[in-house]
C-alpha cells in the first residue's frame, strides 16, 4: 500500500473577497516545494473558500425577526446572528442556553449553521457564512488547478463540526470534487473470507479529519493541505453521499423502542 502523506502548504496569504484561490494554492505549492501528480488531493479549509467568495455579513445590516428574537432569548445569543442562522437553515433541531443546533440548508446537522466569528478580519460585528454551494466551489477549484498543472486531482472542502456523542470538533467534508465521499465495501471479504454486509467508509470525512489535524484550528495560517497516496483513488463524488436520509435517521425522527 502506498504511504499516505499530508503536507500543509506554506506561503498562502490572507484571503480576501474576489481573490484567485487557485493562484494562492499554486504559490503555496511552489513555496512548499511540491509538484502535484495525478491522484493527488487538495484539502481546503472552508473559511478561505468563503472568504474568496465574499460570504461576509456585517451584523448591523441584519434585522432579526420575531422567531430569531425568541430563539436568541432562549439560547442567549445575538438575535442578529440567530436570524442569519435561521436564514441558512432548513429547521432548528435543538435550542438550549448557549447551543443552537440546526439542519443546514445543505442537508447536514451542525451548530449555528456553520457561521463563524473566528479568524474573520475586521471588527467583531463581521461573520462568515459557509460557501453557497461547496460542491460547486470544489469543482471550480479542481478545474482551475487541473488546467494549471495538467494533473488529475481531487479537491475537498472541509469544516469543523461537533459530534452528538463525543466532545470536541473534527474536520468533515462539506464539498468535494474528483474523489468519492463513500467507499462501499459491502461484498468484499474480511480476513476470514466472509463477505462484509454493511460496511461503508466515509472516506472523504476520514481524509478531512486527517487534514484538519495538520491544518490546525487557530493561528497556524495553513488552510490548504496537499495529500498524496489517498488509498481509495479518485472518482466523482458529492456531499449528498455522506448525508443520512431523514427516513433512516433513528435519532432525529423520534423513533422509540416499543418493546
Amino acid at each position: 500500500m502506498t504511504a499516505l502523506t499530508l503536507t500543509p502548504l506554506q506561503g498562502i496569504p490572507e484571503v480576501r473577497p474576489g481573490d484567485d484561490l487557485a493562484a494562492h494554492i499554486l504559490h503555496g505549492l511552489q513555496v512548499t516545494g511540491l509538484r502535484v501528480q495525478d491522484g493527488d488531493v487538495l484539502v481546503v479549509a472552508q473559511k478561505v473558500v468563503s472568504k474568496a467568495e465574499g460570504r461576509y455579513v456585517h451584523l448591523p445590516t441584519v434585522r432579526p425577526g420575531l422567531r430569531a428574537r425568541a430563539l436568541a432569548r432562549l439560547t442567549r445569543k445575538d438575535p442578529r446572528l440567530v436570524e442569519l442562522i435561521l436564514q441558512e437553515s432548513r429547521r432548528v433541531l435543538r435550542a438550549v442556553p448557549g447551543v443552537l443546533i440546526v439542519e443546514h440548508r445543505l442537508g447536514f446537522v451542525c451548530a449555528n449553521a456553520g457561521i463563524d466569528h473566528s479568524n474573520v478580519k475586521g471588527d467583531d460585528e463581521w461573520v462568515l457564512l459557509l460557501p453557497e454551494n461547496p460542491d460547486a466551489s470544489a469543482a471550480r477549484l479542481r478545474e482551475q488547478m487541473e488546467a494549471a498543472t495538467a494533473a488529475r486531482l481531487g479537491v475537498l472542502v472541509i469544516d469543523s463540526h461537533g459530534r452528538a456523542w463525543r466532545l470536541g470538533t473534527v474536520g468533515v467534508a462539506i464539498g468535494l470534487s474528483g474523489l468519492p465521499g463513500l467507499a462501499d465495501l459491502r461484498g468484499r471479504p474480511d480476513r476470514q473470507g466472509r463477505p462484509l454486509q454493511v460496511t461503508q467508509v466515509a472516506v472523504a470525512d476520514e481524509l478531512a479529519a486527517a487534514a484538519s489535524l495538520v491544518m490546525g484550528q487557530a493561528d497556524e495560517g495553513t488552510p490548504v493541505v496537499h495529500v498524496r497516496g489517498f488509498p481509495y483513488g479518485l472518482g466523482e463524488g458529492k456531499l449528498a453521499e455522506l448525508l443520512r436520509p431523514e427516513a433512516r435517521d433513528l435519532f432525529r425522527g423520534g423513533w422509540v423502542y416499543g418493546g
